[in-house]
Order: structure tokens, then C-alpha cells, then sequence
């Protein structure tokens, strides 16, 4: 075989036949795939889905043309933006960080009008856009907004002042979260650092005002506008610390987590164990803990740049640089050295810009109080700035500012009246009072000696402002009680704190003062007591003026009424501060004014809402007598339904401690209720109604008020059912005081001599009443009352008149229905509890005098009373007056067809009474 035929057998060629499929290699590749369906979010649909402007232009072309070279077409994109997102507020939600982005980034444009429409777009923004929706992006924003406002453009930093406004008033918690980096650039704004080689040797630079000519407002006036947005940042931060000062008197904030809500304890869930008592370590809003150990808070793992202000080190360092700076603001801005007169005359440009300097120092040193250790703190400041503060601050202490030459003639110690007067919206009080504050800080009663000289600069200032403060405002109001107090706190002797207490005193007894004002007044003199109060007996001494103030408070919260509930509020909650305290004047007045807080009918009682009800009503409590007026206006109160019956059981029940049944072994009070006034009170709240209203209910006819039968000398009168379910509620509460009286046969022959005396006789009854005596009369009968024949006939007249109108109430008056287990369980208790006053109501049916109408429900009544388990017993012995009744019935219905309700009645009779004979049963005669 030769050598060619070898390889062709090796490299046969595979034939394949036609319509055969391939065979696959077995190195082929498999390119087979498999494809999902992918969700196009919305701003990734196409172009014509988006909404568009007047110009047809939709968000993206706008923003595309935010890049564009000409400030024409950019200020055109930013008008269209706001034209576009006013039209459609969803498209800001859908591309809200490209708007960011975009507005922010011009922010620093070279254009004027560029800036100007990013400025209004953001403000439009601002009132879109909310907080937790901008935080991802406030980064960036303000990183935009330092560049601006340490660009070298002037337009662009007066620029960013508006940007800066906007988000202080939109987002401050995200503005102030990066404090330590504006705050330098609000320094940058105003000054530039020393560059010197004296300078440049120590450790800090300083830093010195800057003045730029080419700016288009003065210096001065660019000074005034950074400190202004400066003021407002620092009032950013101080709002938004979590702790609460405790400084002066501040003015109250919408804060949830500083109201003291009370606490109402429900005695009766406590005695029947339904509601557990909660036991609490500490008490008051903070706890205070006694451990030498204190947790590492969580903001001390973070860096001092991230804490901000919150940092001791950094605001220590903040300070060091602005307050020289606001020293120089200062200078130039205050009068003359030579100035020849006390109260110095200032421009109203230069006390607008001295007023922004001591508010950010002011601001300042409130946030020095939020640390830990607050007196290093405060020896740190006076230690560094004392002295310059006496010296240029205090030199031409007070400042006014006068409109017209013919002003300067006149002596300024004569009268404090320049100080509080207003020109171009300037209040120039607050800009003394401001001062005052900040420097009162920095003393102490340790360094008194020292800062005597300009103390009483401040205490004389204080005494004659307050003296003349007709036209003071809350906020000038709020800044003076600071003052005062704190000069309080310095000089503790009565010397010292008399006479500020009396100029305050004078403020208060002004007529119109503004609710806010009022307020103020009343925390600073409950603040003042409150301290003396809490001295040692030994070394105190009580002021005349706060006597006085205290016992003036009755009156006017008497006068009050309902004019102004919140103010009545804080004066109760005074008034009750001072009565537990036993303040003698204040309990001598609260006692010659309680007529008139406690009127039933224009009394300040009746006039507030239920939590300023309650109130008044635990000072019945500290009231040093009761006598049978005052109980007679609260009986009136407890009855009327002018206040919960709830809150008239408290009232009961706080009586019911005064008197001398309340089982003390010890007499509490000198004073006590008397037992004869308490029982009169008692009877008076039981019966529900006064003679007056009992005489003229008398002369009423007819339905729908009246239910009379035939067969009672009582007719009822039908009360609402919201006085019926109140008087009961009351009812239940006098019965179980009547029921823990010692002597209860004694307690029942009062009770029964008072039925006697002022309910038998009369003719209309109300329903509650009626019920009300049964009641008593069930709580308090045992087996050594003796009971008269009046009242026999009184309660059996009650009872048949009570079950009748029971019987005969419409199935469709929902109204009367709510009455009827209350009065059907009074009723079935007194018949069963007296078997005399059952059978004196039996005898008094007598059928022979009733209409023929009234024969169904007389029957339905015996039928009721003889299937009830508690009266069948009585109901067997008066078998026979039963069996005559029946008789009697039977005889007017001779010659008729017997109804069904006869039928059932003679059914009840044999089956609950026949069967127990007693004597010869003539019922089988009646058939």
C-alpha cells in the first residue's frame, strides 16, 4: 500500500445526506440567551411625557440651560423653573437633586440678575420642599452658600445674606448642624486676621474690621447686615438645644416635654385593686441622680468641628475672636466720650447696630450656661471681658435716642421716658435692658463689694423703668424680671429686694396690661414666694409687698370669672400653691371672697372649664371655715350640673373630711364644718332641687312633664335625663357619706325629719327626687329606725307613683327608658326592706276610683310584685288585700269579655299565692 492511500485513510471525509440535520461539533460554542423585561423609572421616560412651560420647554431642557454661558438664558431657565414647578409641584419630587444642585450652583454666578432669580426660585423652593426631604442635599447647599459668602465678589456676599435668611427661616436645625464653618465665615465677612510679624509670633492671630470702599452701602451699614443673619444663626442654635435655660424668666415655648401634666388618681380603682399604684424614683420633670459617675454622652465621640457650639473649646474659641470685634463694632458706633449728659444720644443706625452686638453677646452667654461646668464658665468671662464691658459698655449707661434737638435741654434724670421711646421700629428699652442682662451675669454675691459702682447703676435704672412701664411690652417686661431677678440673687437682704419687689408690684396693679404681660408678672412674684418660702423660719422675713400681692389674688380671679380662663388658671394654681403652704393673708382673703367663687349661678366655679374646676375645688380643702352660706352655694353647685358629678363627688367628699365625722383622731382644723350646716348641706345635694324650684313645680299640668295616676296624691315631674343620670350620680355619693355617719338611727331621724319638713305636703315631686329618697332611705334603715306614719304614706305614694310612670312609659321614649332600673331597684328595695309600706300601698288601690284605662297596668303591677323573689313573702301575707283588689277588678269588668291581661293576672295569683292559704280562698268565686 503506498503512502497516499495511508493518508486518505486517515482523513476520510464524512458524507452527509441531503435533509439530514448537522451533527453538532463537539467544540461548538452555545449562543443561545435569555432576555427580562427592565422597568423604566419616570425621569427616565422619553421627553414627551414630561410637562412643560409656556415656552414648551420641560425640567430637563431647563436645567441644561442652568450651564449655558449666558447669563440671558440662565436667567430665563430659572424664571421657567419657577414657572414650571408652580404649575407642577409633582416634578420637584421627581428631579428634586438636580434642582438642588443647579439653583445652589449659582448661588456664586458673576450675574446680578442671575443671583436674584436663584434667590427667588429658593424661595420658593423653601415653602415646597421639606425638611427631611433636603437634608441628603443640604451638604451641598451649604457648601454653595460658604463659597458665596466668602467669594471676592461684594455682590455675591450681600447676596448670600438672602440665601442665608431664607434657609435660617426654612431649615435652621440643618443650618446650624454645620455652625463651626459658618460661623467663620460670618467673621471672614466683617474683618480679616493681622498679618503683622509682631502678630504672626503667637499662637492666635487676631483678627481686625475690615473696611471695603468699593461696597455700595457704608461699612457700618454692612456691619449691621452680617451681625443681623449672625444674631439670627445664634438664635438658631440656642433654640435648638434640647435643655431648658434657667435664667430669669423666660418666655414659655410650644414644647411638649416641658408641660406638667397632673396626675388623677381614681381611689376607687385603687381600694377594689383594678388600677395598680406606680411608684416613681424621683419626682418632677428631670430626675436628679446622686452618683458621682456620669455617662459619656454621645456627641463626645465625635470631633470638635462636628459638635459645633456644643463644644466648650469651640465656643471658647468663637468668642475669643467675635467679641473684640464687637467691642470695635461697638466704639464706632457708640457717642462721644465727652458726651455731657447722662442718658447719651445715639443715630438710628448706630443703636440698631450696638443693639445686634450686645444680642450676640447675650445670645452667647446663654450659650455658656448649657454646659457642664458653668461656673468656670462664667469666671472665664468675667476674668477676660469685665473690664472692657465697664468700660465701654457702662460709660454712657443708659442710651436713648431723641428725635429732635429741642430733647437735649431737658434733663434725662428727671425722667426715664426717652429711654422708652420708639422711632423707625427701634426699641431702644431693650437695648439698655440688654446690657443689663448681660452684665448682671457676670456678677455674683461673692464679687458685690466690687461691682457695687455699676449694680446700682442697673437696680436704679430697673426701679424706674418698672415704675413707669404702662407701655411695656412682653418681651421688654420678660428682660426686666430677668433683671430683676437676678439682682434679687446677688443681694439676697430684704434691703436690696424690697424695693424691686414693690416697683415690679407697681407694673402689676397698672389696669390693661396685655395678657402676656400679666403672665410674666405672675410667674416672677409665684417665683419670688416660692423662694422665700422655701428659707428657714429663722432667717425669714416676708415682704410686705408680696403679702399683699398674694392677697389681692382671690379677688381678682373672683372678678376675672370667664374673660380670660388662662390667666384664672395661673391664678388658681397660685392661689392653691400659697393656700397648701397655710399663707395667712392669702387664706384670710380666699375665705372673704369664696361667696363669690363659688356662686352658683355667676360664680367662678361654674364659669371655667373642668380641669380649672377641679382646682377650685380642692381649695374648698384649705378654706379656714365653711359656714351654711358657703354650703348652700356649694350645694346649689353640686346639683346644678354645671360641673361633672365627678367632680361633685370630690366636693362631697373633701366636705365630709371637714366635718367631725370623718373619724380623725386628732383635730386637723380649728374650724370645722359644723354638724348641723353639713346635714342641711347633705339633705339639700339629696334632694336635688330648691324650695323656690319645688314651689314653682307645683303649679304644672299635664303631659309631657307630668305623670299623674288617679290612684296617688304625688304626681311626678319627668327631669331630662342628663339632670336625672347627674342628680343620681350626686345621690349615690350622699348616700354612702350618710352611710359612714357612727349614729345611724340618729342620722335617719334627721333625714326623716327633713322629708317631713319639706317634701310631705307637696303635690309635684321631681322623678330624681323621689328616687333619691328611696335610695337614702334603703342605705340607712336598720332595725333601730322608727319610722313615722307620714312618711309611711309619703314613701308609699312615692312608690306607687314611681311604678306606674315605669309602667306606662313608651317603648319609642329611649329618654324615660334609661330611668327605669335605676328607680324600678329603689322601689323593689323599699317595699321589700318595709312591709308596712307595702301594704299601705296596696290598700291605697282602690280600683273603684280609677278609670277603666288604668286597670291593665294595676293588674301588670301585682303581677310583677307577686312574681318578685324579695316580695313574695310580704305579697303572701297581705293575701288577702291582693285577693280584694283582684275582686274589685273583676267586678267592673263583669259582663265584658276577659282580656288577656286578666287572665294572666288570676294565673299569677293561683300559681304564687293560692297555693299558700292562709284563709278560705273566695278567688275561685271570682271565676
Amino acid at each position: 500500500m503506498t503512502k497516499k492511500r495511508k493518508r486518505q485513510e486517515d482523513f476520510q471525509k464524512v458524507k452527509f445526506k441531503v435533509g439530514k440535520k448537522k451533527p453538532k461539533l463537539e467544540n461548538a460554542t452555545d449562543t443561545t440567551f435569555k432576555t427580562k423585561a427592565i422597568q423604566i423609572p419616570e425621569q427616565l421616560k422619553e421627553d414627551g411625557v414630561l410637562p412643560t412651560q409656556n415656552r414648551k420647554l420641560n425640567i430637563k431642557d431647563l436645567l441644561s440651560q442652568m450651564h449655558h454661558y449666558s447669563p440671558g438664558v440662565k436667567h430665563n431657565a430659572l424664571l421657567g423653573l419657577k414657572e414650571l414647578l408652580s404649575q407642577y409641584p409633582f416634578v420637584i419630587d421627581a428631579h428634586l437633586s438636580s434642582i438642588i444642585s443647579e439653583v445652589a450652583a449659582v448661588f456664586t454666578d458673576k450675574d446680578s440678575s442671575v443671583r436674584g432669580a436663584a434667590v427667588h426660585l429658593l424661595q420658593f423652593l423653601a415653602s415646597k420642599i421639606r425638611a427631611e426631604q433636603i437634608a441628603p442635599f443640604f451638604p451641598l447647599v451649604s457648601a454653595h452658600l460658604s463659597s458665596a459668602m466668602t467669594h471676592i465678589s461684594e455682590g455675591i456676599q450681600e447676596d448670600s445674606l438672602k440665601v442665608l435668611d431664607i434657609l435660617l427661616e426654612a431649615y435652621p436645625a440643618l443650618l446650624t448642624d454645620r455652625s463651626i464653618i459658618l460661623l467663620k465665615n460670618f467673621v471672614e465677612l466683617i474683618s480679616h486676621q493681622q498679618l503683622s510679624k509682631r502678630l504672626k509670633s503667637r499662637d492666635k492671630l487676631s483678627w481686625m474690621l475690615s473696611v471695603n470702599p468699593n461696597r455700595r452701602v457704608t461699612s457700618q451699614q454692612w456691619r449691621l447686615n452680617v451681625l443681623t443673619r449672625l444674631k439670627k444663626f445664634l438664635q438658631a442654635v440656642v433654640d435648638g438645644s434640647s435643655e431648658t435655660e434657667d435664667e430669669g424668666l423666660q418666655e414659655q415655648k410650644d414644647n411638649s416635654h416641658s408641660v406638667r401634666n397632673p396626675v388623677c388618681i381614681s381611689w376607687k380603682l385603687h381600694a377594689n385593686n383594678q388600677q395598680p399604684i406606680q411608684l416613681f424614683e424621683n419626682g418632677g420633670l428631670r430626675p436628679k441622680i446622686n452618683s458621682s459617675f456620669r455617662l459619656r454622652s454621645l456627641t463626645s465621640v465625635m470631633d470638635s468641628a462636628e459638635k459645633g457650639l456644643s463644644s466648650a473649646e469651640n465656643l471658647k474659641g468663637f468668642i475669643e475672636i467675635i467679641i473684640p470685634l464687637l467691642i470695635e463694632c461697638w466704639i464706632e458706633a457708640s457717642p462721644a466720650q465727652s458726651a455731657p449728659i447722662l442718658g447719651n444720644l445715639l443715630e438710628s443706625e448706630s443703636q440698631q447696630l450696638m443693639q445686634q452686638v450686645l444680642s450676640i453677646i447675650h445670645l452667647l452667654w446663654k450659650l455658656t450656661k448649657r454646659h457642664d461646668e458653668t461656673y468656670k464658665m462664667e469666671l472665664w468671662l468675667r476674668m477676660n471681658y469685665l473690664v472692657d464691658f465697664k468700660h465701654h459698655f457702662m460709660r454712657h449707661f443708659p442710651y436713648s435716642l431723641q428725635d429732635t434737638v429741642k430733647h437735649k435741654k431737658k434733663d434725662p434724670c428727671k425722667s426715664n421716658r426717652n429711654c422708652m421711646k420708639s422711632s423707625n421700629n427701634i426699641d431702644h428699652l431693650l437695648l439698655n435692658l440688654t446690657l443689663c442682662d448681660i452684665m448682671v451675669s457676670l456678677a455674683s454675691a461673692s464679687t458685690l463689694q466690687t461691682d457695687s459702682g455699676w449694680l446700682d447703676m442697673i437696680r436704679k435704672f430697673v426701679t424706674d423703668t418698672l415704675q413707669d412701664g404702662s407701655k411695656l411690652n412682653s418681651k421688654q417686661v420678660n428682660r426686666l424680671l430677668g433683671v430683676t431677678w437676678r439682682l434679687m440673687q446677688i443681694q439676697q437682704n430684704k434691703v436690696a429686694t424690697e424695693p424691686l419687689i414693690k416697683a415690679v408690684y407697681t407694673l402689676y396693679q397698672q389696669r390693661n396690661l396685655l395678657f402676656p404681660v400679666r403672665t410674666l408678672l405672675l410667674k416672677f412674684f409665684s417665683r419670688v414666694y416660692q423662694k422665700e418660702d422655701l428659707r428657714t423660719q429663722r432667717i425669714r422675713s416676708r415682704s410686705k409687698v408680696l403679702s399683699r400681692w398674694l392677697a389681692g389674688l382671690p379677688q381678682q380671679l373672683a372678678l376675672l370669672g370667664l374673660r380670660n380662663p388662662e390667666l384664672s388658671n395661673q391664678l388658681i394654681d397660685i392661689i392653691h400653691s400659697a393656700a397648701s403652704r397655710s399663707n395667712k393673708e392669702l387664706l384670710q382673703s380666699l375665705q372673704a371672697t369664696a361667696a363669690r367663687i363659688y356662686d352658683p349661678l355667676e360664680g367662678t366655679l361654674v364659669l371655667l372649664p373642668a380641669e380649672a374646676q377641679r382646682r377650685l375645688v380642692q381649695l374648698v380643702y384649705f378654706l379656714p371655715c365653711l359656714p351654711a352660706s358657703l354650703l348652700a352655694c356649694l350645694s346649689r353647685c353640686c346639683i346644678m350640673g354645671r360641673m361633672s358629678s365627678e367632680l361633685a363627688a370630690t366636693l362631697i367628699g373633701i366636705l365630709h373630711m371637714r366635718s367631725s365625722f370623718a373619724g380623725w383622731k386628732c383635730q386637723v382644723q380649728d374650724n370645722s364644718v359644723n354638724d348641723v350646716d353639713y346635714f342641711s348641706f347633705l339633705f339639700s345635694t339629696l334632694i336635688g332641687f330648691s324650695r323656690e324650684e319645688l314651689t314653682s313645680l307645683q303649679g304644672i299640668r299635664g303631659k309631657p312633664h307630668i305623670s299623674q295616676t288617679q290612684l296617688s296624691p304625688i304626681r311626678l315631674y319627668l327631669t331630662d335625663l342628663d339632670q336625672f343620670l347627674h342628680h343620681w350620680a350626686v345621690t349615690e355619693v350622699i348616700c354612702h357619706s350618710l352611710s359612714t355617719i357612727p349614729s345611724q338611727s340618729q342620722c335617719f331621724d334627721i333625714l326623716q325629719t327633713g322629708i317631713c319638713k319639706y317634701l310631705v305636703g307637696l303635690v309635684v315631686i321631681p322623678d330624681s327626687t323621689a328616687g333619691s329618697v328611696l335610695c337614702a332611705i334603703n342605705k340607712l334603715l336598720d332595725q333601730a329606725c322608727i319610722i313615722s306614719e307620714n312618711l309611711h304614706r309619703f314613701l308609699a305614694s312615692c312608690c306607687y307613683s314611681l311604678l306606674y310612670f315605669l309602667l306606662t312609659i313608651d317603648r319609642e321614649d329611649a329618654e324615660h327608658l334609661q330611668k327605669r332600673d335605676m328607680l324600678w331597684r329603689s322601689c323593689i328595695s323599699a317595699l321589700a326592706l318595709l312591709p308596712r309600706l307595702l301594704r299601705l300601698m296596696l290598700q291605697s288601690l282602690q280600683v273603684s276610683r280609677i278609670c277603666r284605662e288604668e286597670l291593665p297596668v294595676v293588674a301588670q303591677l301585682l303581677r310583677l310584685l307577686m312574681q318578685h323573689g324579695q316580695l313574695r313573702s310580704h305579697m303572701i301575707t297581705n293575701e288577702f288585700l291582693v285577693q280584694q283588689i283582684i275582686k274589685d277588678i273583676m267586678t267592673l269588668k263583669s259582663g265584658e269579655v276577659q282580656e288577656q291581661w286578666l287572665t294572666d293576672l288570676h294565673y299569677c295569683f293561683n300559681i304564687y299565692l293560692a297555693s299558700h292559704p292562709q284563709t278560705p280562698g273566695p278567688i275561685n268565686s271570682v271565676y
